[in-house]
């Protein structure tokens, strides 16, 4: 098995300690090692440092060359620019292709997320390779454990064997009522963005349903291996698309592991503060604190932080830029940096 760490976001919704020039996943917010490391290390009781790669944008490869020094140069796959999962899974594909065997499986991650179960991460990679041997294009469903309306969610099958199920259908987010619903059902399972399946059976499948990607692809890798004239403006002609849209929702051989091993997407200041430490009263502050006739604030400063009669906020510390919101409007950040950009404050993103 080799896995693919994709590491190209900016995370704009951990604005202002998640800037362009240093984003999300090369920060420590949990511990003391950054996201993308933490990512790494997991992989490694059941995959060799030689066999896991990152694919990201050109100007974040001296970040992962800083934070994986185990891992080898050349499994940097670089994308002229940031794009979406699709564009950067056909480019990956072109590229592994050409070093692997095609009934090769392959993982795919994101770079930022949480899991507090290792061990029962690495028995599901495991159970997943089985599946993509079959040709199954394997997604990991986390079990819920609220009506969460800011993710994606899976619809479970029938069981085509122990700890897999088909895929009914991918459903976009929920209203609060629809979330409640899947709940009550049963068989939906929160889209966790990890795959699994061969070289071979995603190559067939991006055939299928997006061909032009693969070309294009395969155009880019072949003129940087032959070290002819760079064909990455081709990049920009990929449909810019997620994988879950462009192949996952139209495929048939689709497959889903229920998996309950305290997962987070770590997607907002408030989804931090429900994985973080915190005192008698709720509080959490990552460079220590003192509340007075407060509660339930998260703050990630530098500083020692005192705080009198709030509850509630997010106080979130950056190189040149201070956040304070009620927790529960975290989601809105990512607005916030829309009008960051609209008014041409660059100097902050």
């Amino acid at each position: 098995m080799i896995a693919l760490i994709m590491a190209g976001g900016v995370g704009t919704r951990f604005w202002p300690a998640s800037t362009r020039s240093f984003p999300k996943q090369y920060l420590p917010i949990l511990g003391d090692k950054s996201m993308i490391q933490v990512t790494f290390e997991r992989l490694l009781p059941l995959i060799q440092a030689q066999d896991i790669y990152v694919v990201t944008s050109q100007d974040q490869v001296h970040l992962v060359k800083e934070h994986l020094q185990e891992m080898p140069e050349e499994n940097i796959i670089v994308e002229p620019v940031g794009m979406n999962t699709a564009p950067c899974l056909a480019l990956s594909l072109s590229y592994l292709g050409r070093r692997y065997p095609p009934d090769t499986a392959m993982v795919v991650l994101p770079a930022d997320h949480y899991i507090r179960d290792t061990k029962s991460f690495l028995k599901s990679l495991k159970v997943a390779e089985k599946a993509a041997a079959k040709g199954m294009l394997v997604t990991f469903g986390i079990k819920p454990s609220y009506p969460a309306t800011g993710y994606g969610y899976i619809q479970a099958g029938e069981e085509l064997e122990l700890g897999i199920q088909a895929v009914q259908q991918f459903k976009e987010k929920p209203d609060l009522q629809t979330a409640i619903s899947f709940l009550q059902q049963g068989n939906f399972y929160w889209n966790s963005g990890m795959f699994c399946w061969t070289l071979e059976t995603l190559k067939r499948t991006f055939a299928s349903y997006l061909p032009e990607a693969l070309s294009l692809a395969g155009t880019i890798t072949e003129a940087r291996e032959a070290g002819a004239e760079s064909k990455d403006e081709l990049y920009f002609q990929m449909p810019k698309l997620p994988i879950d849209i462009a192949i996952m929702e139209k495929a048939a051989n689709r497959a889903v592991i229920p998996v309950d091993y305290g997962w987070s997407d770590v997607g907002s200041w408030e989804a931090l503060d429900n994985l973080s430490d915190k005192d008698e009263d709720g509080n959490s502050f990552k460079s220590g604190g003192l509340a007075l006739n407060s509660k339930d604030n998260y703050v990630h400063t530098s500083k020692f932080t005192a705080l009198i009669d709030v509850e509630d906020l997010c106080i979130v510390e950056g190189k040149d830029a201070l956040l304070i919101c009620p927790k529960r409007s975290s989601e809105s950040v990512r607005q916030l940096v829309d009008l960051l950009k609209k008014e041409k404050h660059d100097e902050l993103l």
